[in-house]
């Protein structure tokens, strides 16, 4: 027991380690959106789009304090202020957790500030900072927490049904996080209209340079290294070979999608507008960063950059259908594949497991009916001719 306890202790260690490691990598891809926002905005507008961006990371961190992580992983019980959580969840616990739920707790923060993040470069230059605000308080204290809470959550959608029973997967927050944020996104793009001066008044496109193009692409990088604890950490262990070698998988299959995400659009650049483009080819990065998103863990290297490369792809395509069905197929394609794997593995795994029981079978039957026929044999120096024995079955 003293052994068994020093190992469980050792592992819970690694894990809540591993678990703190990687919500600090999430929470540095907050300066990464404010460095890549503050360099396609802009220089006027530079002061607020980081005010924006530092102010979300606060009101998501309070507001999930409040009432957000409650009502996400509460099981429908609706607590306030985290109630209980500085507990070691090992201790008077029917099944005692492998890390700390306070580690917990700060992994699932970061992932709520990344949606609202995403909205901030959305409306960048078309909304007020209060306004802004406002509305962080909601997203990340109600809207964010109860589609979370209808998937990672385990929870009834409106007490009807549940995503799980429907075959849905989302290893590491392809649509919860990422997708939750676009569509916010999407509604206040939609009623807030384009930036001023965007479109002429015959309708054409106005190219809006960015300010800082070196500062947008430092924001890329920093998110392309925060993506390893977005997706890394959402294995949720590390402390076996099993777990250790999946988070390596992991973090290949990561840094693959975002290499093919960045390379299919920068090709589609050229092919489309005569030229090389850096802000497409940072924006095809960070598709191939979502689009991975949805499973990293089961392609292989080679797939998971042809699934970067598809959402980088998309970053280029004007009509909205193709992009949609780019980013579905993506993320529910890597979800089928990784249960199509894991029914061929356990279908392999019965198939040898009959075969070893029937041969089991076989030879223990050979074996009964060749020790009846040699009880049958006579004792040595008593053999007669005609005693009946027939050999030819032996």
């Amino acid at each position: 027991m003293p052994m068994e306890n020093s190992i469980f202790e050792l592992q819970y260690a690694l894990d809540t380690f591993y678990f703190l490691v990687c919500g600090a990598l999430v929470m540095w891809m907050a300066a990464g959106f404010a460095m890549l926002e503050a360099g396609l905005v802009r220089s006027k507008n530079t002061t607020e789009i980081l005010l924006k961006n530092i102010s979300l990371y606060a009101v998501a961190c309070t507001m999930y304090m409040v009432c957000g992580y409650s009502i996400m992983y509460g099981g429908g019980e609706i607590t306030t202020f985290l109630s209980g959580i500085v507990g070691d969840g090992v201790a008077g616990a029917e099944e005692p957790a492998t890390y700390a739920p306070s580690a917990d707790f700060f992994f699932q923060v970061v992932f709520v500030a990344t949606a609202m993040s995403i909205v901030s470069g959305a409306v960048a230059e078309r909304m007020k900072l209060w306004a802004f605000l406002a509305f962080a308080v909601v997203m990340t204290g109600f809207i964010y927490p109860m589609e979370g809470s209808w998937t990672w959550g385990g929870m009834p959608v409106f007490g009807l049904y549940t995503l799980g029973d429907l075959g849905f997967s989302d290893f590491a927050g392809s649509g919860i996080v990422h997708m939750a944020g676009a569509a916010a996104a999407l509604a206040g793009v939609l009623l807030l209209g384009a930036r001023k001066g965007k479109y002429g008044a015959d309708g054409s496109v106005r190219p809006i340079p960015g300010a800082n193009l070196p500062l947008a692409t430092l924001g890329t990088f920093i998110l392309w290294m925060g993506w390893f604890g977005f997706n890394g950490g959402s294995v949720l262990a590390t402390a076996s070979v099993e777990s250790a070698n999946a988070v390596a998988v992991v973090f290949m299959n990561t840094n693959a999608a975002a290499a093919g995400g960045l390379i299919a659009a920068l090709i589609l650049a050229r092919l489309m507008f005569g030229k090389a483009d850096l802000t497409m080819a940072l924006n095809g990065a960070l598709a191939g960063l979502v689009a991975i998103t949805a499973e990293p863990s089961t392609p292989t290297a080679v797939q998971a950059t042809l699934f970067g490369a598809a959402g980088g792809g998309s970053v280029l395509t004007r009509a909205t259908a193709i992009l949609a069905v780019t980013f579905f197929v993506t993320s529910f394609g890597l979800a089928i594949i990784a249960k199509q794997k894991a029914s061929s593995v356990s279908a392999v795994d019965d198939l040898f497991s009959a075969s070893a029981l029937e041969a089991d079978a076989a030879a223990n039957d050979a074996q009964a009916a060749l020790e009846a026929q040699l009880d049958q044999l006579p004792e040595p120096g008593a053999y007669e001719p005609n005693a009946g024995v027939d050999l030819s079955d032996i």
